[in-house]
C-alpha cells in the first residue's frame, strides 16, 4: 500500500517537470532564433556595406552609420570599420582618426581597427604612432600580416630606419636589390672590399647579411665612416648606397691626417698612423708620449690575413716608462702611499674572427718583461708586493649582438674576456682575469638621432697573484679604460691616484643629445653618471665604498673621430674632474 502510495504521490510532479522542461526549451529556442536572425542581419549589414564600398559609395556609409542613435557602443564592428574608412576615403581625416581609435578600444581583438588606423596617421605623416599600431595588428595575428609587415617596412625606409624596414620586409621575401652603388668609389681592392660584403646585387637583401657585412668592414678599418642607405627603383626594386669615407694613409687630405697625427699634442702625444698601406687594408698605427712621467711607445700593424676581411692578423708593441705614486685621491690632501718606476715591454700578436654580424672572437699571446726601480714602500705597497719578470699572457676574447631592436633602434653587445698569465719571477706566480661586459645603446627618436642613450655595464674578477701594473683601476687618464668621470686616474702626471684592486664592478650612463649637426661634423652634449667599486686584497688600494660621479660632457666628433670635454663630480670626496679625451665615434 505505502509503495502504491508513493507513486501516486511521485506522478503528480510529472506536470510540472514537463512545464519546466517545455518553458526551457521555449527559451532556448528563441534564444537561438535571435541569435540567428542577429547574425543574419549582421551578415546582410556587411554584405551590404562590402557592395557599397566596392562601388565607393562612401556618402551612403556616412549617412548609414550616422543615422544609428547617437549613444556610444550601438554600431556594430563592420558598420564603425566601413564608417572610419568612408571618411578616410572623403578626406575626414581627425573624424576618421577618432572613429578607429574608438573601435580599436571596443574590439581589441580585431586586427582591421589599428591597421586601418595606422593607415590615417601615416596619410597625417605620424609615421612613428602608425608604426606602433601595425606592430599591435602584428601581435594579433591578422591574415593580412604580409600586407602589415610590407607597410611597417615602407615607414621605417621613409624614416631612414635601414635595419628594422629589412627586418619586415626579409619575412616576406624582400627587398630586391638590383645595384650595389659606392659614394664615392673606394681606392681599397675591389677583390678585398667584394669579399667584407655578404650582400650582393640582384638578390634579396637580408639584415643579417648586411650586419655581417658591418661587421667586417670594421675588423678592415679602412672606412673612418660608412652608412648603408636605399634608393628605389621602379617596379619595387632597390640600389644599396654605400656612403663611405674612406682613409688612405697621406694620399687623400694631406692637412686631415696631419691633424689626426698632432691630436694628442696637450698630452704631449703623437699619432703617426699610415692606413690602408697599398690599399689592400694593412694598417699601421702608433702612438709616441714624452711626458716625463709616464713616457710611453706603442704600435700596431694589422691586416686581412690572406686578403680574406673575415680574419684579422695584429702585431703589437708596447714599450712603457713610468712614474707611480700611489694616493687616494687626485687632488686635495692625499699623502703618497708608495711609490715606484716600472719599466716595461711587451710584443704581442692577435688573431681575430668575423664568424657573423652577431659574434666574433679574437684570440691575443703576449710575451713581456717588467721591472721595477726606485721602489718607496707604503701602506698601499707593502714589502714583496712587486715582482719583476717574463711574463706570458694568453687572452681570449668572445664579442655578441646579444640583443638587436631594431623597431626601436635599441641594441646591446655584450663582451667576456679571459685573461691567463705567467710570470717568471722569484717565485714564479699565475693569474687568471675574468671580466665581462654589456654595452647597451638605444635611440629614442624614430626618425632621427638626435638623442642617443648609452648605458656600459662591467665586472672583473682576478685570481691568483697578479703583477702590479695587471692591476684594474677606475679611474679617467692614465691609459686607463675603466672611466669613473670624477676620478682622474693620475695626479701630477704620476699614475695611482684612482682605486686599484682585483675585484671590480662599474656601471657609466650617458645621454647625448645633438647640439649642432653638420653632416660629416656634429657636436653633441648631455648628462652622465658613473658608479662603480673596486676591492682589493690590501685595504688601501680598493675603495672601500661605491662611488659615484655625476656630471656632463661635450663632443665633437668629425670622420669617425672626436674631442670629448668631460665634467665629473665626485658625490663623495665632492671632488670635481675636468678632462679632456680623444674618441672614437662608434656608429
Amino acid at each position: 500500500m505505502d509503495a502504491a502510495g508513493c507513486a501516486k504521490d511521485n506522478c503528480a510532479f510529472c506536470p510540472v517537470i514537463l512545464c519546466i522542461l517545455l518553458l526551457c526549451c521555449t527559451v532556448a529556442f528563441t534564444a537561438r532564433s535571435c541569435y540567428a536572425a542577429a547574425t543574419s542581419s549582421n551578415s546582410t549589414q556587411a554584405s551590404q556595406l562590402q557592395k557599397l564600398a566596392d562601388s565607393q559609395q562612401w556618402q551612403k556609409i556616412i549617412a548609414l552609420a550616422e543615422q544609428q542613435p547617437a549613444k556610444s557602443g550601438t554600431l556594430s564592428a563592420d558598420l564603425q570599420f566601413y564608417y572610419g574608412t568612408a571618411l578616410a576615403q572623403t578626406g575626414r581625416m581627425a573624424k576618421a582618426r577618432q572613429v578607429f581609435q574608438q573601435a580599436k578600444h571596443r574590439w581589441p581583438a580585431d586586427p582591421r581597427f589599428p591597421v586601418e588606423l595606422a593607415g590615417v596617421e601615416f596619410k597625417q605623416k605620424d609615421y612613428s604612432q602608425a608604426a606602433k599600431n601595425l606592430r599591435h595588428a602584428l601581435r594579433l595575428k591578422s591574415a593580412d600580416s604580409a600586407y602589415i609587415e610590407d607597410f611597417l617596412a615602407t615607414i621605417y625606409y621613409l624614416q631612414g630606419n635601414v635595419p628594422a624596414a629589412l627586418k619586415h620586409w626579409n619575412r616576406i621575401g624582400k627587398p630586391h636589390v638590383v645595384n650595389i652603388e659606392d659614394d664615392p668609389v673606394p681606392k681599397t681592392d675591389p677583390v678585398l672590399l667584394d669579399r667584407a660584403f655578404a650582400v650582393s646585387p640582384a638578390s634579396t637583401l637580408r639584415l643579417p647579411d648586411l650586419l655581417t657585412t658591418e661587421s667586417r668592414l670594421g675588423l678592415l678599418n679602412v672606412f673612418s665612416q660608412y652608412s648603408f642607405a636605399l634608393q628605389a627603383r621602379p617596379e619595387n626594386n632597390f640600389d644599396l648606397d654605400f656612403r663611405n669615407s674612406e682613409k688612405n694613409g697621406w694620399s687623400g687630405n694631406k692637412w686631415m691626417a696631419l691633424a689626426l697625427m698632432l691630436r694628442g699634442l696637450p698630452a704631449q702625444m703623437v699619432y703617426p698612423e699610415f692606413p690602408n698601406i697599398g690599399h689592400e687594408g694593412l694598417n699601421f698605427s702608433s702612438s709616441y708620449r714624452w711626458d716625463k712621467e709616464k713616457r710611453r711607445i706603442q704600435a700596431d700593424f694589422s691586416g686581412p690575413v690572406f686578403r680574406n676581411p673575415k680574419e684579422q692578423f695584429a702585431l703589437q708593441m708596447d714599450l712603457r716608462n713610468e712614474n707611480w705614486s700611489l694616493r687616494q685621491s687626485f687632488q686635495g690632501p692625499a699623502p703618497p702611499l708608495g711609490s715606484f718606476n716600472l719599466r716595461k715591454e711587451a710584443a704581442a700578436a692577435r688573431f681575430r674572427v668575423v664568424e657573423s654580424g652577431r659574434w666574433q672572437w679574437s684570440s691575443t699571446t703576449e710575451f713581456s718583461h717588467r721591472d721595477f726601480r726606485s721602489v718607496v714602500p707604503g701602506p698601499a705597497l707593502p714589502a714583496g708586493l712587486l715582482f719583476a719578470g717574463d711574463q706570458l699572457k694568453e687572452t681570449l676574447q668572445l664579442d655578441t649582438l646579444f640583443w638587436n631592436d631594431p623597431d626601436h633602434k635599441f641594441t646591446a653587445h655584450s663582451h667576456l674576456v679571459s685573461q691567463t698569465g705567467s710570470i717568471w719571477s722569484s717565485p714564479r706566480h699565475t693569474f687568471e682575469k675574468l671580466q665581462a661586459s654589456a654595452h647597451f645603446r638605444w635611440l629614442p627618436m624614430p626618425d632621427s638621432d638626435d638623442y642617443e642613450v648609452d648605458e656600459r655595464v662591467n665586472v672583473g674578477k682576478a685570481y691568483g697573484t697578479l703583477p702590479f701594473d695587471e692591476l684594474w683601476a677606475l679611474g679617467i687618464g692614465g691609459d686607463n679604460d675603466l672611466w669613473m668621470r670624477g676620478h682622474i686616474a693620475t695626479r701630477d702626471g704620476r699614475k695611482g691616484s684612482a682605486p686599484l684592486g682585483t675585484r671590480y664592478f662599474l656601471s657609466n650612463w650617458e645621454l647625448d643629445k645633438n647640439i649642432h649637426d653638420f653632416g660629416l661634423f656634429r657636436v653633441q652634449a648631455g648628462p652622465l653618471l658613473d658608479t662603480g667599486t673596486m676591492h682589493d686584497a690590501i685595504p688601501a688600494l680598493g675603495s672601500q665604498k661605491w662611488l659615484w660621479d655625476v656630471g656632463a660632457q661635450v663632443k665633437a666628433l668629425a670622420f669617425g673621430m672626436g674631442v670629448s670635454l668631460s665634467y665629473g663630480k665626485d658625490l663623495r670626496s665632492g671632488n670635481n674632474a675636468l678632462y679632456v679625451t680623444f674618441v672614437h665615434n662608434e656608429e
